[in-house]
């Protein structure tokens, strides 16, 4: 049987340890000055990837002419009776290197550097720009006016055994993974049949589109030796600058560097022609690794470092879902706090199933210039409120905590079953 003083000593009991509990929390109750997250201006929110589109890949090579026009690298057959060829003589036949032209006849002439070439008894003929059939016709009236031929009725067989190529390099940094980001440094050298030389094509050469891994944009590098090393010396004094916001970023650009942007926002639509996309002799396609793109976890989430997805949003809510939060109060996500110290094993609060989860989560979004803005979001309102779910950019630290009715709450239900269990001590009972 209790004694009179039993029922002082256990509302005395009861507060001190609602008080104790009160002050450990009370390093959660300091209020930082957050910006709530409906009311952050939308420079700071970021923009969603879904708002992105993809470029027509129909962007990314040259049209195809209508017929093939001849240019220095190209080599002809060519076959003349009776100067290039006996009457009685058959032309030689050539079959095609290149998968998509057909088997060819005649005497292999190159056309030289200047767009012309050198036949039997004629000066240099220039056929620069023209078509197989015009040089044909051109080729017929030189050999005519120069009483070389007797009109249309000597055979002249002109066609086209190897089409020009240009030569130029690869250069891919990813490596086509979907989860981390391999920065592997390869690079091809390619020759691109004429009307092919382009974007596309050399992507498909060495294979295919850029991965997951890679960044949005590819760059065609155009410039001379000379103007790299201009280029060189711009970027080391960009990187020798100390101020974050008073030295200009460093980015690929300028005269001799395309690039084209394979997503892009409406209203930053690429402005590339198509001459941009055509290769000439030299040139570089290069294609980058991105970065891992992070955001940061703490409070009472599992701390650590975790990888923002590249091709697909992220918002607050699905953040601390990955990294093992509960939302909303009760249920049972917070029985396991007794042991386990709080969500992701790293807070505090009573073991009662009935207790309620944080719901205060702080993130602190860095801007350009090293400042950091601190948004908050209210994760219970986030569930059915879409103003408060806000996507996570990269370097956001989220820090999840208990407000001070949820502090105050899960302390009272913790002293609350402690002194249920004291009673039943004293009074002999059974538990």
């Amino acid at each position: 049987m209790s004694s009179p003083m039993t029922p002082p000593r256990n509302i005395l009991l009861t507060l001190v340890c609602l008080s104790i509990s009160i002050l450990q929390g009370c390093s959660i109750c300091d209020n930082i000055q957050a910006i709530p997250a409906n009311r952050v201006p939308e420079q700071f929110l970021g923009r969603g990837r879904e708002e992105m589109q993809s470029i027509s890949f129909s962007r990314l090579r040259q049209d195809q002419p209508d017929v093939y026009l001849l240019d220095k690298g190209d080599v002809l057959g060519v076959f003349i009776e009776n100067v290039l060829g006996d009457e009685n003589s058959q032309p030689p036949v050539h079959f095609a290197e290149q998968g998509n032209q057909a088997p060819s006849l005649g005497f292999p002439i190159p056309i030289r550097e200047d767009g012309s070439i050198d036949l039997p008894y004629v000066k240099a003929i220039p056929v620069i720009g023209l078509s197989v059939v015009e040089a044909t016709d051109l080729i017929r009236d030189i050999y005519t006016k120069n009483e070389i031929l007797q009109g249309d009725q000597t055979r002249i067989i002109i066609t086209l055994i190897r089409r020009r190529e240009v030569q130029v390099t690869v250069i891919r940094e990813e490596g086509g993974g979907a989860e981390g980001v391999t920065k592997r440094g390869t690079g091809q050298t390619i020759e691109l049949p004429a009307f092919e030389n382009d974007v596309l094509h050399a992507l498909n050469e060495t294979g295919g589109l850029p991965g997951l891994d890679a960044r949005n944009d590819i760059y065609v590098i155009k410039g001379t030796f000379a103007e790299g090393v201009e280029r060189d010396q711009m970027i080391s004094a960009i990187n020798s600058c100390k101020g974050p916001c008073e030295c200009p970023e460093e980015i690929l650009d300028g005269p001799e560097i395309v690039k084209i942007p394979l997503r892009f926002y409406a209203e930053n639509g690429p402005a590339f022609n198509e001459e941009d996309i055509i290769l000439d002799e030299g040139d570089i396609v290069y294609i980058p690794a991105r970065d891992r793109e992070h955001y940061y976890t703490g409070g009472l989430l599992n701390g650590g470092e975790n990888i923002l997805p590249r091709d697909y949003d992220l918002d607050v809510v699905e953040a601390v879902a990955l990294v093992g939060g509960t939302f909303a109060s009760g249920g049972t996500g917070i029985g396991g706090m007794g042991s386990g110290g709080g969500i992701g094993g790293g807070g505090r609060g009573g073991g009662s199933s009935i207790g309620r989860n944080p719901s205060d989560l702080i993130v602190l979004r860095k801007l350009e210039c090293g400042d950091i803005v601190p948004i908050r979001v209210n994760l219970n309102d986030a569930l059915v409120n879409p103003s408060q779910r806000i996507l996570v950019q990269p370097g956001d630290t989220l820090i999840l905590r208990y407000t001070l009715a949820e502090e105050l709450y899960n302390a009272a239900i913790s002293v609350l079953g402690f002194n249920i269990l004291l009673n039943q001590i004293q009074g002999g009972g059974n538990f």
